[in-house]
């Protein structure tokens, strides 16, 4: 069952090693969020499942488990929504692709007066 374990780590390595790329290589502002926020989220999945396995199995301790599960769908929930609003904030105070959008939907929400 170590393997298991083993495995899942390295997924969530593999999404924040992924993820570290993105924030390197990414052109603007919005794109490096959306890689931070790859980071937070995938890489935290792997770990989060191990850890209820690894309590499920070899602690026997369903508590620990159904907390995990708890924490696990929260910060599935909450990061994403989090960095929508850091990249909406960050749009109204004037920060800007690099290239232009076909379609702006944040720009359609402001009003200039």
């Amino acid at each position: 069952m170590r393997y298991v374990y083993d495995v899942l780590i390295l997924v969530s390595l593999f999404f924040a090693f992924a993820g570290v790329v993105g924030i390197l290589r990414m052109p603007d502002a919005f794109c490096r969020m959306q890689s931070s926020t790859n980071i937070t989220t995938m890489g935290m999945v792997g770990v989060i499942v191990a850890g209820i396995l690894y309590s499920l199995l070899n602690l026997h301790d369903g508590a620990m488990a159904v907390k995990l599960g708890v924490i696990g769908v929260f910060y599935i929930v909450t990061n994403p929504i989090s960095a929508h609003a850091i990249c909406r904030a960050a749009y109204r105070h004037g920060v800007r692709p690099r290239k232009p959008m076909k379609t702006d939907q944040y720009g359609e929400d402001m009003t200039e007066k």
